[in-house]
């Protein structure tokens, strides 16, 4: 009995993550320009034919993580800026942005290197443009927040705010087995949000 249209879809999409993924593990072990299609290929378990069969090489690749990445940061602010209080929606912001990081370490570290390539990389310092340019799209919705919030200097403290939770997103991800996160984010939530998380 063929396959439906929905089985060969399912098929096809869990073939492309399972490809993205161990193409994730090549880049953070070797770097995109040390990685060659036939680790990636090897890693995912498929042959250098099926993978091109889904991704041309491995910049398509990367630009499906970056467009990926994008979108995880775009889910978390507009689902915060959902919420009715500018305190809940900077506590949403504050657990997606550590969780995220707890969960991959290594993959934050990987977007992190990645949006400071040089100019003179051509292929890496598009993807990188692109990264910054979300950050900086999202980062004005963020001080919307601020601004709901009250005070004065509304702009200057939510660059503080992300200040802050970038440097301790870089720190969970040096330190994944070491830093106290939860302790660290009670305090980021207390001077940020005005209360603590029972």
């Amino acid at each position: 009995m063929p396959r439906t249209q929905e089985e060969n879809e399912r098929i096809r999409k869990a073939a492309k993550e399972n490809i993205c993924s161990a193409a994730m593990e090549i880049f953070i072990e070797k770097g995109y320009h040390g990685a060659a299609i036939d680790d990636i290929a090897k890693r995912a378990g498929v042959s250098k034919g099926l993978m091109y069969n889904y991704y041309k090489g491995k910049e398509e690749l990367l630009a499906e993580m970056v467009n990926k990445r994008i979108e995880e940061i775009k889910h978390v602010m507009q689902t915060a800026a959902a919420l009715e209080s500018p305190t809940d929606q900077l506590m949403h912001i504050i657990d997606g942005a550590l969780n995220n990081v707890k969960r991959r370490p290594k993959e934050y570290k990987f977007y992190l290197h990645l949006q400071t390539q040089p100019e003179e990389d051509k292929v890496l310092s598009q993807y990188s443009q692109m990264l910054n340019d979300a950050m900086a799209e999202q980062f004005e919705i963020q001080c919307g927040m601020f601004a709901m919030l009250g005070g004065a200097e509304s702009r200057i403290r939510s660059l503080y705010f992300s200040s802050t939770l970038h440097g301790t997103m870089l720190m969970l991800s040096t330190y994944p087995d070491k830093y106290p996160v939860d302790e660290i984010k009670e305090h980021i939530i207390r001077q940020f949000c005005g209360r603590i998380t029972g």
